[in-house]
């Protein structure tokens, strides 16, 4: 193998550091790739691929892009899950005399994003950690670009949770321990999100603890309340222990350590946030259409943010759902402070990821200026705060923290209209720095001089076209033309021949150049150094600026649920600690939207006595599914702390929202529509309370009609029986057969879509009344989709023809006892009847036609008995 050069053996050393990373080596101008890095590459990011001498005359595929655009590139990059290593020059190559010492700054991640360029304003940008320890799961989370960190831990047997965090905060990067990624769960996992794993070794205990507290800079976690939380503690030192290796500095702007517990919230499992469309729809994951869509009203991007995380996290306990509610009253009855407060916060940048920026060294002059047009803001949003006296908003009073310090000192430092670059000058204000101020005056004076020079010299040589000129390369100068060089006196010193004039210098013009340009070197390097010199005083005060940005935040949330309420005509529901979810012309918040003037309000009416689970039958497209949904997005709403779509709504507390609604293959994991179907219904009956809501839309029917009809019987009799579950329930199906469960239970009703027929054919009144549907219309949805009428002809033919064959009466259900709790069908016991058992017991293939129609009419004979 020829051997490297110094260059190349500089770049495979670094590359060997970092072998999971594609390296972006920096030579001047670009960041190159060599090698496989090369050919990658040059297929993901559309880039030419060339090749360099690698010493020996041997050749490298290589590939660069520009540095100073090279965060379009990271982003495709980092979207195909690969990382990418940043290697910069740490010398000036102009001052070094051998190789340009070089060496990986950062390594950049799918969960350790935080250019703006390839951020969503309103999404964060998770990394996140599950690590089994002991007989417990530890989960945490970050987002760098904000400077949240959260923390939790539960049962390691209770991978439903695991699934179910990961579903609710979508992170781009988990870590992960071995033992947790040779498990089915994260292979399907990954499949669903598209995650990057990175599967780390195990650290001892103690270390990682240690790097928490000194972070944080603490003898304990106890402030943070997770002390004893020795899995949740692990999963964070893996994250901060992460994030150190990659990002090569202290992440100051993590400040805080928040540990929550899944107890505090409504568990929402990742099935019925999907199937209630929260925050992406199902057919295309898109966010439009969905709940979010349509009550995020939030003005900045930090409300953004907040208000995903509080509908993915609606509250369980009655005085902090109530203490929302009571300030989303007091803001609606002052709308004119609310327009006001929207009209300052509108104004207000984000403040986390500027902080963050900050915090990471590379903020520029234009983020701090950014910064401080925010902070002006905050006076007037603090003086309209005053107005209210809810409790949540006088905490937000007591704790808004105007940082009028931080204010004043970019407001007399930085210049308003600052250049993007940090190392070039024209950023610090005058009058900021004495200093700077002498050297400024320097410089105007000697350009003073240079000006005044050309005049003089026109007078002394009489030639005067001359001018006084600047370039880069050979500084100030003096031209003449051609026409005039005649005239051009001795001590003219000739420095450059052009087609048309020449260029002389004098010592005295260089003198003054020297001293000129000498000083506008040093303005540059202190105007860097005093840049910075700010920038880290901002730095320090990481912690103040995020409390308040916290705050507005959470204002922002308000202020959108509010006007959602007043633009939407949404009331405020009542949170009661009972059994009863009561609503009186409810509304799906989503489809009324589309279908305003001809959107149906319902009513809802469960309790755990005498209305407990609801059977609801009609037919398709008629507004099942719809009305159910209404009623769990009213129920979260409520809980999150918003005004809800209904005229009415008396919302007992629901500690979780189950929701199954139709099914589909999942290709990714070998399951079928039916076993699909079975792990959901199997989740709810596993999992749900009597706290709970469930929303049943078909149980059942992914296999054949009795085997289907007999699952959803028996799971509707369990669901309701209180001694099992007891849970608060609807139940939408095209079952008839399960109404009579009406007649066998106590707390089971039956309700029915309304549908009006006449000369026109079937109409849909889209109203949910009490009793049992007469039919199910199949028939007729099929021609309003658009099947071709000779298909409609005929099925109906076939209908009519299996009703008139089937007109063998129904036998009377009656109740058989399992055992001392749970009662079943006689329909679905394994005793056979006398009518079976000779059946069985009769070898049919040995009989003659005559003896088996003897067989038979004896066979019908009995039957008849067995009816009577």
């Amino acid at each position: 193998m020829a051997e490297l050069t110094p260059m190349m053996q500089q770049y495979h050393d670094l590359k060997n550091k970092y072998q999971d990373a594609m390296l972006f080596f920096r030579l001047g101008d670009f960041y190159e790739m060599f090698g496989d890095d090369a050919k990658k590459a040059a297929k993901i990011l559309d880039i030419a691929l060339t090749s360099r001498n690698k010493g020996g005359g041997e050749k490298i595929p290589m590939a660069g892009v520009p540095y100073h655009s090279a965060a379009s590139y990271i982003e495709k990059l980092i979207k195909s899950g690969i990382k990418v290593a940043i290697c910069e020059q740490l010398e000036d190559p102009s001052e070094s005399s051998g190789i340009v010492e070089r060496d990986v700054i950062r390594v950049v991640t799918p969960g350790t994003v935080i250019e703006n360029e390839i951020l969503s304003e309103n999404e964060n940008n998770y990394l996140a950690a599950a690590f089994q320890f002991g007989d417990y799961y530890g989960f945490s989370y970050t987002d760098i670009s904000t400077g949240e960190f959260y923390l939790t831990e539960f049962s390691a047997a209770d991978q439903d949770k695991l699934k179910d965090e990961i579903n609710r905060i979508s992170p781009q990067e988990i870590l992960i321990d071995q033992k947790t990624a040779e498990t089915d769960l994260i292979e399907e996992l990954q499949n669903i999100y598209n995650f990057t794993l990175n599967i780390l070794n195990d650290k001892k205990f103690k270390r990682l603890y240690q790097g928490l507290l000194e972070h944080f800079q603490l003898k304990s976690l106890e402030g943070f309340g997770c002390e004893e939380m020795k899995a949740a503690v692990y999963a964070a030192g893996q994250v901060l222990s992460y994030l150190g290796e990659t990002q090569k500095r202290t992440v100051n702007q993590i400040t805080a350590l928040k540990a929550y517990h899944l107890e505090d919230y409504m568990v929402l499992d990742s099935a019925s946030r999907r199937n209630l469309e929260l925050t992406s729809t199902i057919r295309d994951n898109q966010r439009s259409g969905s709940l979010l869509s349509i009550v995020d009203q939030t003005v900045t991007s930090m409300g953004g943010r907040e208000i995903k995380k509080w509908i993915n996290q609606p509250l369980i306990q009655k005085p902090a759902i109530t203490n929302r509610h009571d300030a989303l009253a007091e803001i609606i009855d002052n709308y004119m402070f609310l327009e006001k407060l929207r009209n300052e916060l509108s104004e207000i940048y984000d403040l986390e990821r500027i902080m963050s920026k900050i915090t990471y060294q590379s903020a520029n002059a234009r983020d701090m200026i950014a910064l401080r047009n925010s902070l002006s803001k905050l006076p007037a949003v603090k003086e309209l705060l005053t107005e209210f006296n809810s409790t949540l908003l006088l905490e937000m009073q007591e704790d808004f923290d105007l940082l009028d310090d931080i204010y004043s000192l970019i407001d007399e430092s930085i210049k308003e209209e600052p250049p993007t670059t940090i190392t070039e000058g024209g950023i610090i204000k005058d009058g900021y720095d004495s200093k700077l101020d002498e050297l400024r005056k320097l410089v105007s004076s000697g350009k003073d001089w240079i000006t005044s020079l050309q005049k003089k010299e026109r007078e002394k040589t009489g030639i005067n076209t001359l001018k006084v000129g600047f370039n880069k390369v050979f500084g100030y100068y003096l031209e003449v033309t051609n026409s005039h060089t005649d005239k051009v006196p001795e001590r003219y010193e000739r420095k450059q021949t052009l087609s048309n004039s020449e260029r002389y210098i004098i010592p005295e013009l260089k003198e003054k150049e020297s001293e000129v340009l000498g000083a506008e070197e040093k303005i540059n390097d202190l105007e860097y150094k005093l840049f910075v010199e700010i920038r880290d005083k901002i730095a320090a005060e990481v912690e103040r600026i995020n409390q308040t940005a916290a705050i507005i935040a959470q204002l922002d949330v308000l202020l959108s649920f509010s006007y959602l309420a007043i633009e939407n005509n949404y009331s405020r529901p009542e949170v009661t600690n009972s059994d009863e979810i009561k609503i009186k012309n409810g509304r799906h918040p989503v489809v009324e939207k589309m279908f305003a003037e001809q959107f149906v309000p319902n009513d809802c009416y469960l309790n755990q006595s005498d209305q407990r689970f609801i059977i609801i039958t009609g037919p398709n497209m008629s507004g099942k599914s719809t009305y159910m949904r209404q009623v769990a997005l009213i129920v979260l709403m409520a809980q999150v702390g918003s005004y809800v779509p209904a005229e009415e709504a008396i919302i007992g507390l629901t500690d979780r929202i189950f929701t199954r609604v139709g099914a589909s293959d999942d290709l990714t994991t070998g399951q079928s529509t039916f076993m699909v179907e079975m792990n959901e219904v199997a989740n709810i009956v596993n999992n749900s309370t009597e706290k709970s809501l469930i929303i049943l839309d078909e149980v059942g029917r992914g296999t054949s009609t009795y085997d289907g009809v007999s699952i959803a019987w028996s799971v509707s009799e369990y669901l309701n029986n209180p001694e099992r579950i007891g849970a608060r329930t609807l139940f939408a199906t095209h079952y008839h057969e399960l109404t009579r469960l009406e007649d066998e239970y106590d707390g089971i009703k039956n309700y029915n879509v309304l549908v009006k027929e006449d000369n026109d054919g079937v109409h849909f009144l889209h109203r949910i009344v009490e009793g049992r549907a007469s039919d199910s219309y199949g028939i007729e949805v099929a021609r309003l989709a658009g099947l071709p009428e000779e298909i409609i002809i005929s099925a109906q033919k076939i209908l009519n023809r299996l009703e008139e064959n089937n007109k063998m009466p129904v036998r009377k259900l009656e109740k058989t006892v399992m055992d001392d709790k749970h009662q079943q069908l006689p329909l679905f016991n394994t005793e056979k009847s006398p009518v079976l058992k000779k059946l069985d017991e009769q070898d049919i293939l040995e009989m003659t036609p005559m003896d088996a129609m003897n067989f038979l009419y004896k066979l019908k004979k009995d039957l008849k008995k067995e009816e009577n």
